[in-house]
């Protein structure tokens, strides 16, 4: 797709990036969120987001047409080299790439910083239906993540129990003493130079 920029998104987004996310909530078990967050709820995760990991968006023509965003496996210490993702297009941009541009912004972002493992958690139908196909997962493996586990029959959605299923790329060398992650802020100037991500 020609024209796309990606940059790191600020809490002034938030609106936007809510309007892609919205139908992934209300439409579909993609998200197992119920409820749409509100936008002053969803700034607030950008903000908090924003402190330590990448939050990316896709630009075209000042429109925001899909957005990427790590954080953290969990809270504890040791697993600070480790990173949940999350990626979200917008519906009627799907098929045109910017899947694959968005996480390869993300991974070179998570890389500057020092992340060596990035991580998805994706909703996994047992069998394909309306409101849930396994694209995410095949997306996923294309890009070169592996399935790492699978919980079967673990979430709730429109009346029907889905699976969750985690994926795995490592994109870092995993050392004895491994050097401490940089905060997002940190590697700013450094991704504008090198990858052009504003």
């Amino acid at each position: 797709m020609e024209n796309v920029t990606i940059r790191a998104v600020t809490p002034k987004d938030a609106a936007a990036l809510l309007a892609i996310y919205a139908p992934y909530v209300e439409n579909t078990c993609i998200s197992y969120e119920y409820v749409p967050p509100t936008a002053e709820e969803f700034a607030g995760r950008i903000t908090r987001t924003l402190e330590k990991y990448p939050y990316l968006a896709a630009e075209s023509d000042g429109e925001l047409l899909g957005y990427v965003y790590a954080g953290p496996l969990h809270p504890r210490a040791a697993y600070d080299w480790a990173v949940e993702t999350s990626i979200y297009v917008r519906e009627d941009k799907k098929g045109l790439g910017l899947g694959r541009l968005l996480y390869q912004a993300l991974e070179q972002a998570l890389g500057e910083q020092g992340i060596l493992n990035m991580n998805a958690c994706i909703a996994y139908p047992p069998v394909e239906d309306e409101y849930l196909t396994r694209s995410s997962a095949d997306f996923h493996e294309h890009m070169g993540f592996h399935l790492v586990g699978r919980f079967q029959q673990c979430s709730y959605k429109f009346g029907r129990w889905y699976d969750m299923i985690w994926m795995e790329k490592h994109i870092g060398d995993h050392l004895p003493a491994q050097p401490p992650v940089k905060p997002f802020p940190a590697v700013r100037d450094t991704l504008r130079e090198k990858y052009g991500i504003l």
